[in-house]
């Protein structure tokens, strides 16, 4: 969420940024005028209730000395009635703002290319050679159906579309794939955890999701409660930190973690209706940052290279780039997306993306440190995707097919294997 304080100091500015993120000029301008009335309010207020205590006082000094204080007692129960009514403006007005102010997304960072969609996003960097083959690459859904360890269909009969069976050495793969993510990141300090897959409103509002993407999750009532299963375990990971006051000398803290996560894919419908790429329910490893503000970038920029660090020991091609303002998610103010080549689409398709969010997230769940003028600050946070399981075994499937429909398995996968090194239809179960 933004500080209203710093939209009320620069207006034009402010205007200008979310200008390019959809947000008009008179949003802001109705949202700067509730501010205003809301002061104007909170003075009124104010002023009254000083008002009647001091005469509280001057009749309670009357009744002591036996004087008549009805006029006094007259006025105050009509100063009584206008404060009330004002207080009541003040929390209708207050609603008012609040409601806009968290429907307000983060301000774009000035490297951030402008441009109102995807097609403004920016190429930083190629890594990895486009593999050539002497027959014509299948798309991963093809290969896993025909070895037999993805089941699409009869998942289709059980849960309904965008679910999947894995299979075997499908299933082994997966696990050997977050497995490997999990370790890596240990190896880079991030410290594991198992989290909660169901979380409550107040966690999701915390990391923005709500009340914005309300259509976009599954909840569900558990003892009359509604708890949303999570669409990434960067909700319970960054809402481990909420409320808290963390010692700035040992910042940043990083954690990761493996979970399910749950998306109902709104607005998606006619989008990559076959494969793994857009799904109901995936795995993804979660990477989480909690940093000064002097530090963000600098850790936005190793958490990227995490993440493409998983991509290089994979050896699978991918590039990152930077999303325009208009693409980047709600909370982030500056977001790198690596995609990993798809030979049988014959593109690049995202994989992992890693965000900065300033103190937008930490404003609204109490994310704060002390730094080392036992001053307490709003910390900022980042999150990153490290990565998405199924379009990473989507990838490797995809990139070490062989002629014969068999796949060949990345040499650092192969520990996590149990030295299997190929899979084949003879021994995919």
């Amino acid at each position: 969420m933004l500080d209203i304080k710093m939209i009320r100091q620069n207006p034009d500015w402010t205007k200008d940024k979310l200008s390019s993120r959809g947000v008009t000029a008179e949003e802001i301008d109705h949202l700067l005028d509730l501010d205003k009335n809301r002061r104007e309010l909170l003075v009124q207020s104010e002023t009254l209730k000083e008002k009647r205590n001091k005469v509280s006082q001057g009749i309670a000094t009357k009744k002591r000395n036996k004087e008549n204080a009805d006029e006094e007692i007259a006025a105050m129960k009509q100063v009584g009635s206008d404060i009330k009514e004002i207080d009541k403006n003040l929390e209708d007005t207050a609603d008012k703002m609040n409601y806009i102010l968290v429907r307000l997304p983060n301000i774009p960072d000035d490297s951030v290319p402008v441009g109102p969609d995807e097609s403004y996003n920016t190429e930083v960097r190629k890594w990895g050679d486009i593999p050539e083959y002497n027959f014509t690459p299948k798309h991963h859904w093809e290969i896993g159906e025909d070895l037999g360890i993805l089941d699409f269909d009869q998942a289709a009969k059980v849960s309904g579309s965008r679910f999947v069976y894995y299979i075997g050495l499908g299933a082994r793969l997966e696990r050997a794939v977050y497995n490997f993510m999990l370790d890596q990141h240990q190896e880079e300090g991030y410290t594991e955890m198992i989290t909660p897959y169901l979380v409550n409103n107040q966690a999701m509002f915390g990391t923005s999701q709500f009340p914005k993407f309300t259509e976009d999750v599954y909840t569900v009532m558990v003892d009359e409660n509604p708890l949303t299963l999570i669409p990434t375990a960067e909700v319970p990971l960054t809402n481990y930190f909420a409320g808290k006051i963390l010692d700035g000398a040992k910042l940043p803290e990083k954690v990761t973690a493996l979970s399910p996560s749950f998306r109902s894919e709104a607005g998606s419908a006619g989008r990559d209706t076959r494969g793994l790429i857009r799904m109901h329910q995936f795995n993804k490893v979660e990477m989480v940052k909690i940093a000064k503000p002097e530090q963000s970038f600098d850790e936005l920029e190793k958490m990227t290279a995490d993440a493409e660090n998983i991509l290089k020991k994979l050896n699978l091609p991918y590039h990152v780039i930077v999303l325009s303002s208009g693409d980047a998610s709600f909370s982030s103010t500056k977001t790198y997306d690596l995609e990993t080549w798809l030979p049988g689409q014959g593109k690049y398709r995202e994989i992992s993306s890693c965000s900065n969010c300033l103190d937008f997230q930490a404003r609204r769940a109490q994310i704060r440190y002390r730094d080392e003028s036992g001053k307490t600050k709003l910390a900022h946070t980042l999150n990153g995707s490290g990565l998405a399981v199924g379009r990473c075994v989507a990838s490797i499937l995809e990139n070490y097919q062989n002629e014969d429909g068999s796949v060949t398995i990345p040499d650092i996968l192969v520990p996590y294997m149990g030295g299997v090194t190929k899979i084949t239809k003879e021994n995919a179960k």
